[in-house]
């Protein structure tokens, strides 16, 4: 079986920022004709970017410690997955056992002996950004790995194994499909707008959702 030495990164389910090069803000001064200097700040890159670059980063250092050797044109669905797996040793999430009393039990009363995991919804969001990611370094859309059904009904056991095992069910939010009156009433104000010369213009900006941060320094492992 395939297996990895070492990732050298933080855990996937701790939320906090590392500190780096290339993160900061930086400065970049010049000269008017006047001779006055002028100094222009570059805003730093979103917290999203930065996350989705150390999984980047993470992702390509597990391949390089990869036995045998893979490359990233040679990855496939089944190699996430197996990174995926290799993750779990670095997860802070309690997940019973089917002979465990407290399986199914939302909040156990005292510890038990089962293992911690990567909870559902971080891996979720990792493959997310990993997905972009690759993408964005120059791989094609129909050959991203991290796109791969494999990879898509495998997040689909974890997510459903993991809400029997905690008890804690994961439901879809259900979008609210706006009434036909408030559609109209809509339509109605546009037209007026427009027919008043003037349009009132809207700007709806979304934070990033950002969950978990990379595997720790681990040891050497055995996938």
């Amino acid at each position: 079986m395939d297996s990895t030495s070492r990732v050298e990164q933080s855990d996937p389910n701790i939320v906090g920022s590392e500190g780096g090069a290339g993160e900061g803000t930086s400065s970049v001064s010049g000269a008017t004709e006047g001779g006055q200097s002028t100094t222009v700040s570059a805003a730093p890159p979103s917290r999203y970017e930065s996350q989705k670059r150390r999984d980047w980063n993470t992702f390509l250092q597990y391949l390089r410690n990869h036995k045998p050797p893979l490359t990233l044109a040679r990855c496939s669905g089944a190699h996430v997955i197996e990174f995926l797996k290799y993750l779990d040793q670095f997860g802070k999430t309690k997940v019973h056992v089917t002979g465990c009393p407290y399986f199914g039990h939302p909040n156990p009363p005292a510890p038990c002996a089962c293992p911690l995991k990567q909870a559902w919804g971080s891996l979720d969001a990792l493959i997310g950004r990993l997905r972009a990611a690759y993408e964005e370094n120059g791989g094609k859309p129909e050959s991203n790995p991290f796109g791969a059904k494999a990879v898509r009904i495998y997040l689909r056991e974890v997510r459903e194994s993991q809400a029997k095992a905690r008890g804690i069910p994961y439901e879809k939010k259900k979008r609210k499909r706006p009434s036909t009156s408030s559609s109209v009433a809509t339509a109605g104000s546009a037209i007026t707008a427009e027919g008043g010369g003037s349009g009132g213009g809207g700007d709806g900006s979304g934070g990033d959702g950002v969950i978990g941060q990379q595997p720790p320094t681990a040891p050497n492992t055995t996938v």
